[in-house]
This record gives structure tokens, sequence and C-alpha cells, in this order.
């Protein structure tokens, strides 16, 4: 019963922080969207900057377990698009916390959360290396640098992008997944047909 209660309270922190970001979230709207007193959630999570850093620890543990699915033998390249188009699809579902800001109480939270940090950094070191492989490959470009890419990929998760072509309405999640991926990955340049 606990457990389920957690995991109830991080999937609505989860959709406020997509919704909101972490500045204009209450804890009192977490509370009444669970239908628990506001008392009971701090028996849970002792801080609103813990009700969010569990949010986003979940977030990271299901980027794990989707970059754990991928098969170890495909191209690099496939196996970054793939991590790209999952986090597009969570972001459009309404499902990814807006990354605080540089200054943000919370981003000093997650650094000091040793889950978020050590997942960050798996995520990271798995990504890493993809972009290095496909760059030794020749499918990615080796004159940016692998931090630039890996940081490309990571802003895809925050992309105001997406949320513009939605509020637009003239396309599906899977057309704008695909619009998306191809600034991403093929660049604005025009390309011989």
């Amino acid at each position: 019963m606990l457990q389920a209660r957690e995991e109830a309270i991080i999937r609505v922190v989860n959709l406020l922080l997509a919704e909101k970001g972490f500045e204009a979230m209450t804890v009192d709207e977490v509370a009444a969207a669970v239908g628990i007193a506001k008392a009971s959630l701090y028996k849970h999570f002792p801080s609103k900057e813990d009700l969010a850093a569990a949010a986003m620890v979940s977030v990271m543990r299901r980027a794990q377990d989707f970059i754990a699915t991928l098969p170890a033998d495909a191209a690099p390249l496939d196996n970054l698009r793939a991590v790209v188009r999952w986090t597009m699809q969570v972001k459009l579902a309404g499902e990814m916390p807006s990354l605080p800001s540089q200054n943000s109480k919370l981003r000093s939270v997650l650094m000091g959360n040793r889950d978020y940090m050590d997942g960050l950094m798996e995520v990271s070191d798995v990504l890493g290396g993809w972009i290095e492989a496909a760059q030794a490959q020749g499918t990615l470009n080796a004159r940016i640098p692998a931090i630039a890419i890996l940081y490309t990929v990571y802003a895809r998760a925050c992309d105001p992008v997406l949320e513009f072509l939605k509020m637009g309405g003239q396309h599906s999640d899977a057309q704008i997944i695909e619009l998306v991926m191809a600034t991403c990955f093929d660049g604005l340049n025009a390309r011989p047909a």
C-alpha cells in the first residue's frame, strides 16, 4: 500500500512538473491530485524538492530500463535515435518533468541525490559510448565534440519545439517526432533528392 501510494504521488509529480515546472508546482496541488492530506504527503516526502527529486529519479530509471531493452548488437546511431525517439514520446505524453534551471533549488538537490546522479552518469556513459562509436564509424559528425552531441540528445527531453508543434494542431505526435528527429539527426541543410 505504501509503495502504491508513493508511485501515485510520483506519477502526479511527474505530470505537474511536465505541465508547470518545479517553481510553479505546489505541494498542495500534489496532495489534492493524489487525494491525500498534505500531512500524509510529507510522511512520504519531507519537501517539495524531495518530491521533485523522486520524480526525476523515476524518469531516470525509466530511461535506464528503456536503454537496457535496446539490442547490444545494433548500430550505435540506431540506439541513439531510439533513445531520442523514446524521450520525445515520453515528453509528448506529458510524463517528462521539465529539467530544472541552472539557479533552481531543485538542481542543487538533484546534484546531491545519489540515485539521480548515478543514473545520470550511467545513461551519459552509455550514450557517450554510442556517440563516440558512431563518430568513429562516420555516421555522426566527428567534428562536433561528443559532449555537444550528448547535450543535444538530452535537450530533446525539454525541447519546446515539441509543444509548439503539438499546440499548432497540424501534426500528430508521430509526425512531430519525425520532424524533430530529422532536424536533430539530419540538420536543416537542404539535401539532394
